[in-house]
């Protein structure tokens, strides 16, 4: 556990020493303040709710979480640095799970930093806080999910440009997996127990579920499986690399 902190600790240390880090916070609270007030119909729905806030996340997320993700191994191998990395006295698992620990906390900082919005929410109304605090649980779980992908991605190539293209596609099919075009398309020949299982792999429908404020066990374990699954992945993608 020592050795996965410290290489959190230098990880996240490194998103605040270099401009990289201080531009997609600044990104993020800029898109995040544009889609809730200018195109999220906030004022015109006259009521003092985040919905409009929270319905933007999956798709911000799409873009700049793998835009995070992309450098956590890519630029390792690019650069070379990863061999120096693997053959320290830590396994794998430690360094996997130390770099996906910083940049996850490294977004949610992002996250907790648009905290103004809520206030404001507050300031011109009586909304309900518990439901404010399961979007944000929602938020930061669904982040968790793009970022372990984009892990798993980076692993695999040295180019960051054909990580992050492919995290997003990969994280976008999850996305629309229980959109009703694809459940539509899917219903004209598939039976229903597959349609079931896609519509369970949905990313949307289980954020939209904690979004509303209802933060049940079956959703909190499908992003906390899915986070597993793909550092596993991304276990499996560097173990092979340290064999070869």
């Amino acid at each position: 556990m020592g050795h996965t902190l410290l290489i959190c600790r230098r990880e996240l240390s490194g998103y605040f020493t270099t401009p990289l880090g201080y531009v997609f916070i600044s990104i993020f609270l800029f898109l995040t303040g544009l889609f809730t007030f200018s195109l999220g119909t906030f004022y015109e729905n006259r009521q003092a709710t985040l919905d409009a806030f929270f319905t933007w996340h999956p798709w911000l997320y799409l873009f700049l979480v793998p835009a995070v993700s992309m450098r956590l191994w890519a630029e390792e191998r690019r650069s070379g640095t990863i061999e120096l990395l693997l053959t320290l006295p830590i396994s794998t698992g430690q360094a996997i799970i130390g770099k996906f620990l910083a940049a996850w906390l490294f977004i949610g900082v992002a996250l907790a930093l648009t905290f103004p919005i809520v206030l404001t929410v507050i300031y011109l109304g009586d909304p309900d806080l518990g439901v404010v605090a399961a979007g944000y649980v929602g938020s930061f779980l669904m982040a968790g999910a793009y970022l372990a992908v984009g892990s798993c991605i980076s692993a695999s190539t040295k180019s960051q440009v054909i990580s992050f293209v492919v995290s997003v596609v990969i994280c976008f099919v999850f996305l629309l997996a229980s959109f009703p075009l694809v459940i539509d398309w899917f219903s004209s020949w598939a039976p229903q127990s597959v349609i079931d299982a896609i519509r369970a792999m949905s990313f949307s429908s289980h954020y939209i579920s904690i979004q509303r404020g209802v933060v049940e066990a079956k959703d909190v374990v499908f992003f906390f499986t899915v986070i597993l699954g793909w550092l596993y992945a991304c276990g499996v993608v560097l173990d092979s690399r340290k064999a070869s």
